[in-house]
């Protein structure tokens, strides 16, 4: 399990640690420590709404601090993703693009809403009133992000060779229900009325999952190392939303 975590915190984070090959190996094996490293990075960048600070610097703080935490991987795959999904052609010719390392229109534009997104759900999440509620539902939604990658590995299949083959290649559902498993516990002990908002925020992304997956046969073929990383971005996104819409409504 520790050499499984190793190999997650290399793959995830930006956080200076030296992972081997056998780290990597054990990782692709365990997902479920996707979410449980999601945890880091959620407390890690939420912290900063525990202090008394103003919201207008509280939320590009925490951009900051998410980015310099997680590294910008996963918003790259979101940008190839985007240029591909504007390209009217085969799943061969989504995926060529899709592996091109210039950045086109539709990744552009899809960074540029996505990114417009997050700081509008952050700074709703950061509105609520409470330090706490503020923390938790950022919390759950990181969490819930690499939920939802963890729903990608272990129901999709790989479009082709690369690196989100060696992961989409060696799990299952069982591997998911796990993960599930051990996210949960994220969503107890909530403060005061913030219940249905945590566990909106956590389990939100997992819808995302399934239209990217859904997408992905249908366009790619399968899969790709990209859809994952675009999953854990949308997923923040929307996980934040839902937690402002759950401590609203619910």
């Amino acid at each position: 399990m520790i050499s499984a975590i190793r190999g997650a915190i290399g793959f995830l984070t930006r956080v200076p640690i030296a992972t081997t090959e056998a780290d990597w190996d054990a990782f692709r094996q365990l997902p479920l420590t996707i979410p449980l490293v999601g945890t880091l990075i959620g407390a890690g960048a939420g912290s900063v709404f525990l202090l008394p600070l103003p919201l207008n610097t509280s939320v590009p703080l925490y951009l900051v601090l998410l980015y310099l935490i997680s590294g910008i991987t996963h918003a790259d795959g979101l940008a190839d993703l985007g240029d591909g999904a504007v390209v009217h052609g085969s799943a061969t010719d989504r995926l060529a693009v899709m592996g091109d390392s210039q950045l086109g229109v539709g990744g552009t534009l899809l960074l540029g809403v996505t990114l417009l997104a997050l700081t509008l759900g952050a700074t709703g999440v950061g509105g609520t009133g409470s330090r706490l509620v503020s923390f938790r539902l950022f919390l759950a939604a990181e969490v819930g992000a690499k939920l939802a990658m963890v729903f990608i590995i272990c129901y999709g299949t790989a479009a082709h060779d690369g690196l989100g083959s060696q992961l989409l290649s060696v799990n299952g559902p069982k591997s998911f229900g796990i993960a599930l498993i051990a996210a949960l516990p994220i969503a107890l002990y909530p403060p005061p009325f913030a219940s249905g908002a945590i566990f909106a925020a956590l389990l939100s992304p997992l819808f995302v999952a399934l239209v990217l997956l859904w997408w992905a046969n249908r366009s790619l073929g399968g899969a790709t190392g990209d859809v994952i990383g675009a999953t854990n971005e949308l997923g923040r996104v929307v996980g934040l939303h839902a937690g402002v819409l759950g401590w609203i409504f619910l």
